[in-house]
């Protein structure tokens, strides 16, 4: 999707959550036209980087550790398989990157 097309998303949500409050000085207040604004423009963002960037840190968790990997590959080495090589395709399959 586009910036656009998630900022447009996210003024739904936005708007559904209606009323939203900030909490100034003990007292509870009703979001300003320009708090709402600011919060749409922050959820466009955050969804915006969550696409074009959560598969990095979903890919870094899926690969497991350094220490497993080398231990796949030396596994690999002695038994003549491909476990390492089939993991890490599958972790990128699983997790693509976004396209442009």
């Amino acid at each position: 999707m586009t910036l656009e097309e998630l900022t447009v998303e996210a003024t739904a949500e936005i708007n559904a959550a209606k009323p939203l409050y900030k909490l100034i000085n003990k007292q509870k207040l009703e979001f300003t036209v320009a708090d709402y604004e600011q919060a749409i423009i922050d959820l466009a963002n955050y969804k915006w980087d969550t696409q074009q960037f959560g598969y990095i840190q979903a890919r870094q968790e899926a690969y497991g550790s350094i220490a497993d990997q080398l231990d796949m590959q030396y596994k690999d080495l002695i038994n003549d398989t491909t476990t390492w090589k089939d993991h890490i395709a599958q972790v990128k399959s699983d997790n693509p990157k976004p396209s442009e």
